[in-house]
């Protein structure tokens, strides 16, 4: 799953950073500033490993790790148009592209790569970067707002489908074939995120009240959440845990609420035995034949857990990881902090700060010392959302991937898609030693 943010066209308000974006596991952060962007790895609470850094790039506004490889796509304000790619590692640039208009925003996984602009989408094979389709005429799509499953089997990709409405166009980047329209919301789109497997799709209009969450490639609407009533918000990002238990979603208030995914299941519930059991299913009966608008309140779930932060206001993004084998909200200011909690997979609740990192300067992080570093959750969900070890699959030579560390291990063979890495580091990623593309001519019409 991938969960960024703060991309853009040129402009906005001013920040310590212009943009920043988790990885597509949760294992990685980066940030872009004036002088450049940073590379950070996930895999410590303690501490936040500095992996990479240049200011070759100025003014960066776009940067985006595929997974944690030594590929890195970077976009900055003196080239708003020019999409860079880079093996980091070797301080090499494996290829770069000029598009008909500013660079929005920028989507990876291991089989394809996605560049959005206001009114066109293009979609790129990240094996040789060859273009395979220019979805064109989209509707105006002014923040870039777009999606891609990290799933390399399907890359699924969503986008709006109206300005005015909540309507989102469901493409599948692997067949280049569109899918389906959901109408999602009343209300224009404010957030988009897949789940890591391609099968969950979560959403968030403008008015940022509900956020609902549908089937892939269905359409077919699963949960829907009530994130508050007494006043609209800006939902700023959207992200599922790794294992699709939960949602989380950070706007520009104080707090972020983590919903709970409970099964779904369609077989019929027990009797049940007590009072408010018998009130329960009094409200589920009558809800049929009440107004849509009523029994669709009486079925909005409210947040399962809460994240409080000491801003609002500030430009942010948030996701769910395991790090140390152990849940964590993670939260990045425009600020130039990361903010790391610990959340109860069992009880929900407010969750607590651990952690408080700054992504400037040194590098330091501050310890929040009133709680402890590592309360005794249950290790039952530890062991249900950790990533398996790469021991325990086939694996091939590692192309620099490193799990959000530096440790320097392999990544399990299964996780790629057919062909479309060349893994031996030996040579470039993709496996062309150069390559400059103008898109503005090579544009296949959708």
């Amino acid at each position: 799953m991938e969960a960024e943010g703060a991309e853009g066209a040129p402009g906005g308000t001013e920040a310590a950073l212009s943009c920043f974006s988790f990885n597509q596991d949760c294992t990685s952060l980066a940030i872009g500033t004036k002088a450049g962007y940073k590379l950070f790895s996930l895999s410590s609470v303690e501490q936040l490993d500095h992996v990479h850094g240049s200011n070759d790039t100025p003014d960066v506004y776009i940067v985006e790790r595929l997974f944690s490889s030594s590929l890195v796509v970077v976009v900055s304000h003196t080239k708003p148009r020019q999409m860079n790619v880079y093996h980091f590692k070797k301080g090499t640039e494996i290829c770069n592209y000029s598009y008909s208009g500013n660079i929005l925003s920028i989507r990876l996984n291991r089989q394809r790569l996605l560049v959005c602009l206001e009114e066109s989408i293009y979609i790129h094979n990240i094996k040789d970067m060859k273009l395979l389709k220019t979805i064109l005429d989209i509707p105006a799509n002014p923040t870039g707002l777009c999606a891609l499953s990290i799933n390399h089997s399907n890359s699924y990709v969503a986008y709006p489908g109206s300005p005015t409405t909540g309507e989102i166009v469901l493409y599948d980047g692997h067949s280049l074939k569109a899918v389906c329209t959901i109408a999602a919301h009343e209300g224009t789109l404010a957030a988009i995120a897949f789940n890591s497997s391609g099968s969950r799709l979560a959403s968030a209009s403008e008015k940022g009240t509900v956020i609902r969450v549908f089937s892939v490639p269905d359409g077919q609407k699963l949960y829907e959440f009530r994130r508050g009533m007494k006043r609209y918000v800006t939902i700023s990002s959207l992200a599922f845990s790794m294992d699709s238990q939960f949602l989380c979603a950070s706007s520009n208030t104080e707090t972020v609420h983590i919903f709970k995914l409970e099964h779904l299941s369609n077989s019929r519930p027990e009797e049940p035995s007590t009072w408010t059991g018998y009130v329960g299913k009094m409200f589920l009966a009558a809800s049929n034949y009440l107004p849509t608008q009523v029994s669709d309140m009486m079925n909005q779930d409210r947040a399962f857990a809460t994240g409080r932060l000491g801003f609002s206001g500030h430009r942010n993004i948030c996701t769910l990881a395991t790090i140390q084998k152990l849940p964590r909200l993670l939260v990045v200011s425009s600020s130039g902090h990361l903010y790391v909690y610990n959340l109860d997979p069992q009880d929900g609740g407010d969750c607590v700060l651990i952690k408080t990192h700054s992504l400037l300067g040194s590098g330091t992080s501050e310890e929040n010392k009133e709680n402890d570093l590592r309360p005794p959750l249950p290790q039952s969900y530890a062991a249900t959302v950790a990533r398996p070890s790469a021991s325990a699959a086939s694996t091939v030579p590692g192309y620099s991937e490193d799990g959000g560390a530096l440790r320097g291990e392999v990544i399990p063979e299964h996780e790629f898609a057919t062909g479309p890495i060349c893994l031996d580091d030996e040579n470039e990623f993709p496996p062309i030693t150069s390559c400059r593309g103008d898109q503005q001519d090579k544009a296949t019409p959708s």
